[in-house]
Formats: structure tokens, sequence, C-alpha cells
């Protein structure tokens, strides 16, 4: 099954590793000394999912809210629920500030790494990714990918009813990277200074000996906005580009042959 073809996912079926995990209060058997020196263990909160999730593997990071995971013999793309990172992929936009920070520490968290995919309301989005909270753990404590991308201050808080299970949690973690001035909530870059027009060059009194004319240069085949090349025809659709054995290919400029459907900057995938 190609991406953007997305089938509900069956947290049961023998493709999808499943694990149940729900808060719940533990003993910490790690003892602490007391001020007469007795050693007693204290008590500590466990966090983790509290819905069924499904064991993939990350294939590729998109962006800061954007992964393709890989799980039962497929590949599915997954955006990340209760947050938004600045833009870096869409075509029609320039890079967001912070955007590639998020893409940057979404890969550090996650790149080649396992994942569990916990659903809380809908399934996938308009665009087919698969609607998800992606936690890590190592075995002992678990982490919420996204709410650490927003604690990091390089995504925000963002609500997407009815799928709003940790909303909280993310409002929390968006005011304490503000308070502590991390990412979007630091310093904004220094504006760019204008260069200064240069003054036009006097025309010397004699006539330079004139140039041979070079002969101009054909022009290019090519659409500028495809990566590899591809010819510059009235429509081209993603059937015609897999005959000719170039995708998936990189959009690099406006999407005139509409390839790129889910605006991540790779079409015909």
């Amino acid at each position: 099954m190609a991406i953007g073809s997305i089938q509900p996912i069956d947290p049961g079926s023998p493709t999808a590793a499943v694990a149940i995990a729900t808060p719940t209060t533990q003993v910490d058997t790690t003892a602490t000394p007391t001020s007469t020196g007795d050693l007693v263990p204290g008590p500590r909160s466990t966090f983790g999912p509290t819905g069924p999730t499904t064991e993939a593997t990350v294939v590729r990071v998109v962006d800061g809210d954007t992964i393709v995971v890989a799980y039962g013999g497929e590949q599915y793309k997954v955006r990340y629920i209760g947050m938004d990172a600045p833009e870096t992929k869409d075509p029609n936009s320039l890079i967001e500030f912070m955007g590639p920070q998020a893409t940057t520490a979404n890969t550090a968290l996650v790149d080649g790494k396992t994942v569990y995919l916990e659903k809380d309301v809908s399934e996938v989005d308009r665009y087919d990714r698969l609607l998800r909270y992606v936690w890590l753990t190592d075995g002992t404590a678990w982490t919420l990918v996204n709410l650490e991308l927003v604690r990091q201050g390089v995504a925000i808080a963002k609500s997407y009813p009815p799928d709003i299970r940790y909303d909280e949690l993310y409002a929390a973690a968006q005011t304490d990277a503000e308070a502590a001035a991390l990412g979007l909530y630091g310093a904004t870059p220094a504006p760019v200074a204008a260069v200064p027009t240069p003054k036009p060059t006097a025309k010397p009194t004699a006539k330079p000996t004139p140039k041979p004319t070079a002969k101009p240069k054909p022009a290019s085949k090519c659409h500028p906005s495809y990566d590899p090349c591809l010819p510059i025809v009235d429509d081209l659709d993603c059937p015609d580009v897999r005959r000719m054995g170039k995708a998936p290919v990189d959009v690099i400029g406006p999407d005139d042959y509409r390839l790129d459907r889910d605006h991540d900057g790779l079409g015909c995938e």
C-alpha cells in the first residue's frame, strides 16, 4: 500500500504490535537516605500512553510535525496530534522561523527509532496522514514526542478537536517554554541590513572594442519546479512520472503538475 492510500489501522491485527499502558503510581526501588541514614524507597509517578499503541519504525522525518513510519510491511505518513511546527516544506510558502530547528529536533528524537503510535478519535487528516500521538520508551520511562517538541519551544500547542486527550499537557509545556524563552520564544532573527545601491559607473569616453556575440544557450527542457528533470508539457501526472522512472520527485517550486498532494515537498511517493 502506498502512502496516501491509508486504510484504518486495526491495533489487534497480526501486523501491529499492541501494548496498553496507563498512568500508575509505582514505588521507586532506588532507595534514598533519610536524615538518620536509613534507606527508604520513594513514590514515583509513571507517565505513558493511556490507550492501545501500535509499534512502528521511523523511516523518514518529513519536518517538525510529520514522519513516515513502517509496520506490517507497509509505510504510512503520520501527523503529530496536538501541536504544530513551523513550515519548511510548502513550496508556496517561505521557510518559517525555527522551521529547520524543529525538523532537526524531531530527527534527533525519532529518526530510525522504534516508536509507539497512539490514536485519539480521528484516524486520518484531510491529506490521508495518520493522526497519532508518537511515543518513545527506554523500557522504564515514556516520552511523548509531540509534547517534547512543544517543551523545547520548536513547536506550538494547537488543539485539533475532537483529538484533545493531552491538550492540557501541551498548554503547560508551552507556558514553560515561553517562560524560559526557548526556541520560538527566544530572540527573533535580526533584520537583514539593506544593501546600498551601487552608483552607476561613468561611461568611458573611448568606445571599447565590441566582443563577438555569444550564441544564445538553448532553453532548458526541464521544468524548474522538479528534481529530477521532468519535461515541460501541458500536464503530467504521477503514473506518467513513474513510467519515466523518476518517482519520487522533489518539488522545489510551484507544483504546476499537482504531484505533491500532501504538500510535504515530495511528489509521487
